[in-house]
């Protein structure tokens, strides 16, 4: 077997590290000894981007965040969706993960940090979402395994009522949020409801066969 080879470490501000590895042509993000991501599993990531688009209207001048770079799978399925006067802000928090894009992981992004539809602003992507009323047509989150705070606990604060009812703000009439997840959330999708979102919740496929299913929140603001 193949061993996974150590590519480098990444500061997560107010504390913990994420683990960059290799095997192969395989790459994946640890935090402990939790996988946050894999390069093989990318299906629900893509999903994330694609099902929130086709809730939405034309898609000409959309302008979508996207809550965690991670590996990039929402990014591109994004662009491929989105019109040649489309925006997209990408809200990393993490530097070094902004830095494995451009280096040690080029090949997975295949170049899409350079579209000239794409921003990335290093900061917590709840700073960008209360900076920007009526900004978005989507607003895509993938910061955790889930609407929980894993890998920063000030995450918490996107996924409770004061950070569900900036994301509503957020976003524009018809806008829709979109939250990933690893597995379900009654809870959740009963604060949806109660911050005035009409919430669905999706199950997909983590990758293109079979195998695991992850979670997908899609919650449209009323027009």
């Amino acid at each position: 077997m193949i061993p996974w080879i150590p590519l480098g470490t990444a500061a997560i501000p107010g504390g913990g590290e994420l683990r960059l590895m290799r095997r192969g042509s395989e790459y994946s993000i640890m935090i402990g000894g939790t996988e946050l991501m894999n390069s093989r599993l990318s299906g629900s990531e893509e999903a994330l981007a694609t099902m929130a688009a086709d809730r939405l209207g034309p898609l000409d001048a959309s302008r979508f965040l996207i809550g965690g770079l991670g590996m990039g799978f929402t990014l591109r399925a994004a662009l491929a969706r989105l019109g040649p006067a489309a925006r997209i802000t990408v809200a990393e928090l993490v530097p070094g993960v902004v830095d494995w894009a451009k280096g040690a992981m080029a090949e997975v992004f295949q170049g899409s940090l350079d579209d000239p539809r794409v921003a990335v602003v290093l900061e917590d992507v709840a700073e960008t979402i209360a900076g920007a009323p009526g900004a978005y047509d989507a607003i895509l989150l993938d910061v955790d395994n889930g609407p929980d705070g894993l890998t920063s606990g000030g995450n918490d604060r996107l996924y409770g009522p004061k950070g569900l009812d900036a994301a509503r703000i957020a976003l524009r009439p018809g806008g829709v949020l979109a939250v990933w997840s690893s597995g379900p959330d009654p809870a959740f999708t009963a604060r949806l409801g109660r911050a005035g979102f009409r919430a669905e919740e999706v199950r997909v496929k983590a990758g293109r066969g079979r195998g695991t299913k992850h979670v997908l929140w899609f919650a449209t603001k009323p027009a």
